[in-house]
């Protein structure tokens, strides 16, 4: 998902498949905003971050028109119909460094760092993902509720869900068919040969065949749910930012604002303040920033670990843990050559997956994906053709940290993955492997293959196994829980469950920061979620 290789030797751009195109200059929409005695700008809500939660939230706040709402977004803005290819086109994930933040993580275990790309422009990085659209599970919601926090059960959860999606498929019971966010379940004929054979050999394998993900028994093997239609991604700022959104005298939207910090005065936030020093006040301030930007910027505010902050001669507000509990979903890409003749067009790129358990796996909880995608260097097979079955870790143990190197707002965060640090998590990985392995010796799927390449048949025991890992690692792009949400005696929490930040009024956290800890599933969809829960909130 970057221009930058890592040491897994894969290179995700290798794998667009045709990417051209310009897109119109950044543009910005202008609403109704007062001014304040001293000539700053003032709004009721002002919302950072025009990505997969601020999208919603500036969508759904601006329906009342008596509330002036301002999103900042420190990328470029399109008009709905004009996203360039790079941020529109499916098959391209990742976009181009015009779009993303460009960040890297530092070296962990293995001594691998990773690009960790992020979308910088209108719809986030709903713009640049795969457009997986699958939720999160019971499980997920299960934990949540444990730990202290109310009205996040999936029954909770469930209309929210219902109201942001527009589909087709699935039960009117646990589906939406109005909401602003197409889905799209993909049949058996619109995915590849290769990934039809994964999905039969998987439940030859013993796995059940599920026809929808989002439905009421997720774990199984089947085609994605994908948020795309005809080839194009149709981010946020698509869908919940249409033309008629934007045309709300109440709604104003600022492209190329970065920000720097919350203006933080006797307990309440006031303004925010843009790297430019330029002020802007606001009855109420919505970080959703993302699990990168937003502790970034409470850092900077002063919202964070004492300690840290007064090493950096940063005045403490309120001391929270911020950027303590990053979590991040580990990647290993077992590679396969195959008979080109058998594999078929590579056309979706991502298609079929497996939504599996461990034998470590809680009750009812999905703890590893298999995707059937058609990556890699064809050139690196000597059949001339290739595909991967990319295994996710899906509930990891190991936790890892986002500080930051210095107070400037053009200064990336420093971000410590700590991806498979906990040793149960590489044991886990093993055992992924072992399962693909024991899928991919299953009729239809053995059928297509010439050989594994990686891990490499040579490489049987456990040790052998956890060794290689470093070389084949990667990351699912899903950061969670840098600013989470928490009951009131959680020692993790920076907010409580209607994502205020604790000790700090009129200030929220409303994005992937703000899960209490990483879902076993692609991401999107549950932020998308958690911004329709959270503005409902704000609205009563």
């Amino acid at each position: 998902m970057s221009d930058t290789q890592n040491k897994t030797g894969i290179n995700r751009r290798d794998f667009i498949i045709g990417a051209s195109g310009a897109g119109l200059a950044a543009v910005a929409y202008s609403g109704a905003f007062a001014k304040t005695t001293d000539g700053s700008s003032s709004f009721d809500v002002i919302i950072v971050g025009g990505g997969s939660a601020g999208a919603v939230l500036a969508s759904r706040l601006s329906e009342d028109s008596s509330r002036r709402v301002l999103l900042l977004e420190a990328g470029k803005s399109y008009a709905p119909e004009s996203y360039p290819d790079a941020v529109r086109l499916q098959s391209i994930i990742g976009g181009d460094p015009e779009h993303d933040w460009g960040f890297t993580s530092e070296p962990g275990w293995g001594d691998v760092s990773f690009p960790v790309p992020r979308g910088k422009v209108l719809g986030g990085s709903s713009a640049v993902n795969a457009g997986v659209a699958m939720r999160a599970t019971a499980s997920d919601f299960d934990r949540w509720t444990k730990a202290g926090l109310p009205n996040w059960s999936a029954a909770d959860v469930l209309p929210f869900y219902k109201k942001s999606e527009r589909t087709v498929n699935g039960a009117d019971e646990f589906h939406g068919r109005s909401g602003p966010w197409p889905i799209h379940q993909l049949q058996d004929d619109e995915i590849s040969d290769m990934q039809r054979a994964f999905i039969k050999s998987a439940q030859m394998a013993g796995f059940p065949k599920v026809d929808d993900f989002n439905g009421d028994q997720p774990l199984g093997v089947g085609p994605y749910p994908m948020n795309n239609r005809m080839g194009q991604r149709l981010n946020t700022g698509m869908t919940y930012l249409s033309k008629a959104v934007r045309a709300r005298r109440n709604l104003t939207i600022r492209s190329k604002a970065l920000v720097d910090r919350v203006d933080i005065i006797k307990g309440r936030a006031e303004a925010i303040i843009l790297e430019n020093g330029e002020r802007l006040a606001g009855g109420e301030i919505v970080l959703s920033a993302g699990a990168y930007g937003t502790p970034a910027i409470l850092l900077r505010s002063g919202v964070g670990p004492a300690d840290n902050l007064r090493g950096m001669d940063i005045p403490v507000v309120a001391d929270l843990p911020v950027g303590q509990r990053l979590q991040e979903h580990p990647f290993f890409y077992t590679t396969w050559a195959a008979k080109p003749e058998r594999i078929g067009l590579p056309v979706p790129p991502v298609g079929a997956i497996l939504w599996a358990q461990s034998s470590k796996a809680a009750p009812g909880e999905g703890d590893f994906h298999v995707s059937a995608v058609h990556y890699g260097d064809p050139a690196a097979s000597p059949s001339g053709a290739i595909f991967m079955l990319a295994l996710a870790l899906t509930r990891p143990k190991s936790t890892g940290t986002l500080t930051l190197r210095d107070r400037k707002a053009t200064t990336s965060p420093r971000i410590a993955l700590n991806i498979l640090g906990e040793v149960e998590d590489r044991q886990k990985m093993v055992e992924g492997i072992e399962m693909i392995r024991r899928i991919a010796r299953q009729g239809p799927l053995s059928d297509i293959i010439v050989q594994e390449l990686v891990p490499g048949v040579s490489l049987t025991s456990s040790a052998d196994l956890m060794a290689v890992l470093p070389k084949a690692l990667d990351i699912y792009h899903h950061p969670t829980s840098t600013a989470p949400m928490g009951g009131h005696n959680s020692p993790h929490a920076v907010t409580d469950y209607q994502g205020r930040v604790n000790g700090v009024g009129n200030l929220r956290v409303a994005d992937a920061s703000s899960f209490p800890d990483v879902p076993s599933v692609a991401t999107n969809p549950t932020v998308i979620m958690l911004a329709e829960r959270i503005s409902a909130w704000m609205r009563t």
